[in-house]
Protein backbone atom coordinates (compact mmCIF):
# COMPACT_ATOMS: atom_id res chain seq x y z
CA UNK A 1 0.00 0.00 0.00
CA UNK A 2 0.60 3.06 -1.28
CA UNK A 3 2.66 5.75 2.19
CA UNK A 4 0.25 8.45 1.05
CA UNK A 5 -2.64 6.49 1.14
CA UNK A 6 -5.09 7.25 3.80
CA UNK A 7 -5.64 3.69 4.89
CA UNK A 8 -8.75 3.53 6.78
CA UNK A 9 -10.84 5.27 3.78
CA UNK A 10 -9.67 1.93 1.71
CA UNK A 11 -10.49 -0.07 4.20
CA UNK A 12 -14.12 1.37 4.85
CA UNK A 13 -15.13 1.53 1.06
CA UNK A 14 -13.87 -2.59 1.05
CA UNK A 15 -16.03 -3.35 3.47
CA UNK A 16 -19.28 -1.83 2.13
CA UNK A 17 -18.36 -3.27 -1.43
CA UNK A 18 -18.11 -6.81 0.52
CA UNK A 19 -21.41 -5.68 1.95
CA UNK A 20 -22.97 -5.12 -1.47
CA UNK A 21 -21.60 -8.39 -2.57
CA UNK A 22 -23.64 -10.20 0.49
CA UNK A 23 -26.82 -8.44 0.08
CA UNK A 24 -26.92 -9.28 -3.62
CA UNK A 25 -25.85 -12.49 -2.83
CA UNK A 26 -28.40 -13.30 -0.52
CA UNK A 27 -31.28 -11.67 -3.16
CA UNK A 28 -29.88 -13.77 -6.11
CA UNK A 29 -30.29 -17.02 -3.50
CA UNK A 30 -33.90 -16.11 -2.80
CA UNK A 31 -34.85 -15.79 -6.70
CA UNK A 32 -32.63 -18.13 -7.85
CA UNK A 33 -32.25 -21.49 -5.67
CA UNK A 34 -35.74 -20.26 -3.76
CA UNK A 35 -34.24 -19.75 -0.45
CA UNK A 36 -36.45 -18.98 2.08
CA UNK A 37 -34.72 -17.54 5.56
CA UNK A 38 -34.31 -14.23 7.87
CA UNK A 39 -31.46 -13.06 7.42
CA UNK A 40 -29.96 -11.10 10.72
CA UNK A 41 -30.91 -7.29 11.64
CA UNK A 42 -27.65 -5.98 10.01
CA UNK A 43 -29.13 -7.31 6.58
CA UNK A 44 -31.69 -4.79 6.65
CA UNK A 45 -29.39 -1.86 8.44
CA UNK A 46 -27.26 -2.26 5.43
CA UNK A 47 -29.30 -2.41 2.45
CA UNK A 48 -31.43 0.73 3.72
CA UNK A 49 -28.21 2.54 4.96
CA UNK A 50 -25.18 1.45 3.30
CA UNK A 51 -25.65 3.69 0.34
CA UNK A 52 -26.11 6.54 2.23
CA UNK A 53 -23.10 5.74 4.04
CA UNK A 54 -20.59 4.91 0.76
CA UNK A 55 -21.89 8.43 -0.74
CA UNK A 56 -20.75 10.25 2.44
CA UNK A 57 -17.66 8.26 2.39
CA UNK A 58 -17.19 9.04 -1.70
CA UNK A 59 -17.82 12.92 -0.44
CA UNK A 60 -14.61 12.56 2.01
CA UNK A 61 -12.38 10.90 -0.52
CA UNK A 62 -13.45 13.41 -3.03
CA UNK A 63 -11.57 15.98 -1.22
CA UNK A 64 -7.93 14.29 -0.83
CA UNK A 65 -7.95 12.82 -4.67
CA UNK A 66 -7.15 14.74 -8.29
CA UNK A 67 -8.32 13.44 -11.50
CA UNK A 68 -11.97 13.39 -9.95
CA UNK A 69 -13.44 15.15 -13.24
CA UNK A 70 -12.18 11.82 -15.45
CA UNK A 71 -12.80 9.52 -12.31
CA UNK A 72 -16.49 11.08 -12.47
CA UNK A 73 -16.84 10.55 -15.95
CA UNK A 74 -16.07 7.08 -15.92
CA UNK A 75 -18.01 6.05 -13.39
CA UNK A 76 -20.52 7.57 -14.93
CA UNK A 77 -20.55 5.91 -17.88
CA UNK A 78 -20.26 2.56 -16.21
CA UNK A 79 -23.33 3.54 -14.92
CA UNK A 80 -24.73 4.11 -18.25
CA UNK A 81 -22.89 0.85 -19.36
CA UNK A 82 -24.97 -0.93 -16.61
CA UNK A 83 -28.47 0.69 -17.85
CA UNK A 84 -27.87 -0.11 -21.75
CA UNK A 85 -26.57 -3.72 -20.94
CA UNK A 86 -30.10 -4.42 -18.59
CA UNK A 87 -32.14 -2.68 -21.19
CA UNK A 88 -30.90 -4.95 -23.73
CA UNK A 89 -31.45 -8.30 -21.03
CA UNK A 90 -35.07 -6.87 -20.87
CA UNK A 91 -35.69 -6.62 -24.49
CA UNK A 92 -34.15 -10.28 -24.89
CA UNK A 93 -36.95 -11.51 -22.11
CA UNK A 94 -33.85 -12.54 -20.14
CA UNK A 95 -35.03 -10.74 -16.87
CA UNK A 96 -37.98 -8.70 -15.84
CA UNK A 97 -38.15 -5.22 -16.82
CA UNK A 98 -38.24 -4.65 -12.61
CA UNK A 99 -34.34 -4.86 -13.09
CA UNK A 100 -34.00 -2.05 -15.23
CA UNK A 101 -31.66 0.73 -13.69
CA UNK A 102 -32.32 4.63 -14.88
CA UNK A 103 -30.38 6.25 -12.45
CA UNK A 104 -28.39 4.15 -10.03
CA UNK A 105 -25.37 4.47 -7.45
CA UNK A 106 -22.29 4.91 -10.03
CA UNK A 107 -25.09 7.16 -12.09
CA UNK A 108 -25.47 9.27 -8.85
CA UNK A 109 -21.58 8.95 -7.84
CA UNK A 110 -20.38 10.23 -11.41
CA UNK A 111 -22.87 13.07 -11.64
CA UNK A 112 -21.34 13.87 -7.85
CA UNK A 113 -17.56 14.12 -8.67
CA UNK A 114 -18.04 15.77 -11.82
CA UNK A 115 -20.10 18.38 -9.71
CA UNK A 116 -17.29 18.61 -7.37
CA UNK A 117 -15.39 21.24 -9.62
CA UNK A 118 -18.13 23.83 -8.62
CA UNK A 119 -18.73 22.63 -4.90
CA UNK A 120 -14.89 22.68 -4.21
CA UNK A 121 -15.12 26.60 -4.57
CA UNK A 122 -17.70 26.93 -1.64
CA UNK A 123 -16.71 27.50 2.00
CA UNK A 124 -17.16 24.72 4.55
CA UNK A 125 -20.19 26.53 6.43
CA UNK A 126 -21.89 26.98 2.79
CA UNK A 127 -21.69 23.34 1.90
CA UNK A 128 -23.27 22.06 5.14
CA UNK A 129 -25.87 24.38 4.48
CA UNK A 130 -26.47 23.06 0.76
CA UNK A 131 -26.02 19.80 1.39
CA UNK A 132 -29.43 19.85 4.15
CA UNK A 133 -31.02 21.85 1.36
CA UNK A 134 -30.61 18.94 -1.12
CA UNK A 135 -31.65 16.47 1.50
CA UNK A 136 -34.33 18.27 2.28
CA UNK A 137 -35.92 18.46 -1.05
CA UNK A 138 -35.62 14.97 -1.53
CA UNK A 139 -38.45 14.58 1.06
CA UNK A 140 -40.15 16.91 -0.25
CA UNK A 141 -40.21 15.54 -4.44
CA UNK A 142 -40.78 12.18 -2.88
CA UNK A 143 -44.92 13.69 -2.73
CA UNK A 144 -44.77 14.84 -6.63
CA UNK A 145 -46.18 11.88 -9.28
CA UNK A 146 -44.84 13.37 -12.65
CA UNK A 147 -46.59 11.09 -15.97
CA UNK A 148 -43.31 10.54 -17.02
CA UNK A 149 -40.24 8.66 -16.69
CA UNK A 150 -37.62 11.21 -17.61
CA UNK A 151 -37.60 12.89 -14.61
CA UNK A 152 -36.70 10.14 -11.94
CA UNK A 153 -32.86 11.17 -11.56
CA UNK A 154 -34.17 14.14 -9.56
CA UNK A 155 -36.07 11.63 -7.77
CA UNK A 156 -39.58 12.14 -9.17
CA UNK A 157 -40.88 8.80 -9.90
CA UNK A 158 -44.50 8.15 -11.47
CA UNK A 159 -46.44 5.60 -10.22
CA UNK A 160 -45.41 1.62 -11.11
CA UNK A 161 -42.05 2.59 -10.71
CA UNK A 162 -39.58 -0.12 -10.28
CA UNK A 163 -35.99 -0.35 -10.49
CA UNK A 164 -33.15 -2.63 -8.97
CA UNK A 165 -30.92 0.22 -8.31
CA UNK A 166 -32.08 3.74 -7.54
CA UNK A 167 -30.29 7.03 -6.04
CA UNK A 168 -31.81 9.75 -6.99
CA UNK A 169 -29.91 13.80 -6.80
CA UNK A 170 -32.25 14.89 -4.39
CA UNK A 171 -31.51 13.38 -1.42
CA UNK A 172 -28.52 11.49 -2.05
CA UNK A 173 -26.40 14.26 -3.18
CA UNK A 174 -27.01 16.25 0.00
CA UNK A 175 -25.15 13.53 1.48
CA UNK A 176 -22.27 13.46 -0.57
CA UNK A 177 -21.96 17.83 -0.08
CA UNK A 178 -22.24 16.81 3.60
CA UNK A 179 -19.22 14.32 2.85
CA UNK A 180 -17.20 17.06 1.67
CA UNK A 181 -17.77 18.64 4.57
CA UNK A 182 -16.24 15.81 6.82
CA UNK A 183 -13.51 15.35 4.47
CA UNK A 184 -12.33 19.19 5.10
CA UNK A 185 -12.83 19.41 8.80
CA UNK A 186 -11.49 15.66 9.25
CA UNK A 187 -8.63 15.39 6.62
CA UNK A 188 -7.10 19.22 7.22
CA UNK A 189 -3.50 17.56 7.33
CA UNK A 190 -4.66 14.78 4.74
CA UNK A 191 -2.92 12.01 6.87
CA UNK A 192 -4.74 9.33 8.41
CA UNK A 193 -6.55 9.39 11.79
CA UNK A 194 -5.03 6.22 12.79
CA UNK A 195 -1.70 5.85 12.16
CA UNK A 196 -0.56 3.19 14.92
CA UNK A 197 -3.38 0.90 13.88
CA UNK A 198 -1.93 -2.48 12.50
CA UNK A 199 -3.33 -1.72 9.06
CA UNK A 200 -0.66 -4.23 7.44
CA UNK A 201 -1.94 -7.14 9.03
CA UNK A 202 -3.46 -9.24 6.13
CA UNK A 203 -6.61 -9.27 6.94
CA UNK A 204 -6.75 -5.57 6.76
CA UNK A 205 -5.02 -4.89 3.64
CA UNK A 206 -7.09 -7.47 1.56
CA UNK A 207 -10.32 -5.28 2.60
CA UNK A 208 -8.33 -2.50 1.54
CA UNK A 209 -7.31 -3.81 -1.78
CA UNK A 210 -11.14 -4.68 -2.46
CA UNK A 211 -11.48 -0.68 -1.19
CA UNK A 212 -9.29 0.48 -3.53
CA UNK A 213 -10.68 -1.58 -6.57
CA UNK A 214 -14.12 -1.12 -5.42
CA UNK A 215 -15.69 0.16 -9.04
CA UNK A 216 -14.29 -3.34 -10.91
CA UNK A 217 -15.45 -5.53 -8.45
CA UNK A 218 -18.71 -3.54 -7.97
CA UNK A 219 -19.07 -4.03 -12.14
CA UNK A 220 -18.03 -7.59 -11.59
CA UNK A 221 -19.55 -9.34 -8.80
CA UNK A 222 -22.86 -9.53 -10.09
CA UNK A 223 -21.96 -11.59 -13.32
CA UNK A 224 -20.07 -13.71 -10.88
CA UNK A 225 -23.34 -14.35 -8.82
CA UNK A 226 -25.79 -14.87 -11.77
CA UNK A 227 -23.23 -17.68 -12.91
CA UNK A 228 -22.42 -19.54 -10.23
CA UNK A 229 -26.63 -19.48 -8.50
CA UNK A 230 -27.54 -20.48 -12.05
CA UNK A 231 -25.25 -22.92 -11.91
CA UNK A 232 -26.47 -24.30 -8.32
CA UNK A 233 -30.01 -24.18 -9.54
Amino acid sequence: MKKDRIWELDFFRGIFILCVILIHGIYDARVFLGWNFNPPPIYEFIQYNGGILFILLSGICITLGHHFIRRGALVFACGMLISAVLQIMVRLNLMDDSALIYWGILHLLGFCMLSYILLKRLPTWALGILGVIFILLGIYVESITPETIWLCPLGLIPYGFASSDFFPIFPYWGWFVLGIVLGRLLYKEKKTLLPKFPHKAWPIRAISFCGRHSLWIYLGHQPVLYGIMMLLA
